[in-house]
């Protein structure tokens, strides 16, 4: 890792949204004007949470009053397929047809301004930026910062803030804070689930959504080309016992042309990683999605030995300990090369 990079890193770290953080945030939305405009924005590629927390906070600005909310992310305006039953879908707008100077835009589980992509431009025309995450590494890039590393998902902070400003939950709005819970905690398997997690959890659910129908459509629904292709991609995993002094690493890769063989959509992807990091041999996970000749989006796991997030910041990208991705550029191997030459910096202290 670099020292710049590492330095950054540092500084965020376990580091919570102040009150005055809390009261920032509130007094900008407070401060919209019966006209005013908002637009959201998520993630490229956006995951449960990033989509979730967006739709879910939106339909709550909504009954807060504010009817002008757009909501968006960059690249193709593809929603994944296990998300497309969202409670708030009328809310997005392909990144074209965003407003292009709001007087509020807000940001959902974006670690960096290079997760907004080409909607970036946002943050300097619009009146004010809002950030919503959960990532360590986010280095806080709006005017006013609601970055909480404890926090085991985006909608964990965007509940928060809605509960401030006065909103009822909903099932509408539950539906799309619960999904973004459950995703983000792995259906509450991961690190991060504290009793917190399972009292919001718990608070959501009263409202009448159903756990059983959100986890069918969400973890348990994949076409079965999708099957296929995962069958392929896990066929050519490598696993490295010696990497990561000694923690173990298991890759593989999924190139344009696997999804093209099996008419898949890029997202289907997404869910890879999970049965890629129960690898008993190997603390860290990793795969690589190809998104153009010599680029690859990747998605890194721990198990807790590994700081995964310092990989991705020293790699451009960002996470947190247990969870992070990157933009990587050239040919595979030379991708998990510099990623093998990250992974002992990144072991964690007294661990392993």
């Amino acid at each position: 890792m670099t020292g710049a990079a590492g330095a950054q890193l540092a500084a965020t770290v376990d580091v919570g949204p102040s009150e005055a953080d809390w009261a920032a945030a509130e007094a900008l939305i407070r401060a919209l004007p019966s006209t005013g405009r908002v637009l959201l924005i998520c993630h490229v590629n956006p995951d449960g949470d990033a989509l979730g927390s967006m739709l879910g906070f939106g339909l709550g600005l909504r009954q807060f009053g504010v009817h002008r909310v757009q909501a968006t992310f960059p690249g193709p305006p593809e929603v994944p397929e296990p998300l497309r039953g969202l409670p708030g879908m009328e809310l997005l707008v392909p990144a074209g047809d965003a407003d292009p100077a709001p007087d509020l835009v807000i940001c959902f589980d974006a670690a960096s301004e290079s997760r907004l992509g080409a909607l970036a431009d946002r943050l300097s025309t619009a009146g004010a930026a809002l950030v919503l995450d959960h990532h360590a590494s986010n280095p806080g890039f709006g005017t006013v910062n609601l970055v909480e590393p404890g926090a085991a998902a985006t909608s964990v902070v965007a509940d928060r803030l809605l509960a401030r400003l006065g909103v009822t939950t909903d099932r509408a709005i539950a539906e799309c804070l619960y999904v973004a819970l459950t995703t983000d905690t792995g259906s509450f398997r991961f690190e991060a689930t504290t009793p917190a997690v399972h009292q919001v959890a718990a608070r959501l659910l009263a409202t009448g959504i159903s756990p059983g129908d959100i986890s069918r459509r969400v973890f348990d629904t994949r076409p079965f080309g999708a099957v296929r292709l995962f069958g392929e991609v896990l066929g050519r995993a490598r696993l490295e016992p010696a990497a990561a002094d000694g923690q173990g690493l298991v890759w593989t890769t999924a190139t344009l042309d696997d999804l093209a063989r099996h008419d898949q959509p890029p997202y289907v992807l997404e869910a890879l990683i999970d049965s890629v990091r129960c690898t008993a041999e190997a603390d860290v996970s990793c795969v690589l999605k190809q998104t153009a000749p010599d680029e690859w989006a990747v998605s890194m796991r721990s198990k807790g030995a590994v700081d995964v997030s310092r990989v991705a910041v020293a790699m451009g990208g960002g996470g947190h300990r247990f969870a992070a991705g990157f933009t990587g550029r050239g040919s595979a191997e030379q991708v998990v090369e510099a990623i093998r030459g990250e992974l002992g910096a990144a072991l964690v202290s007294g661990v392993g």
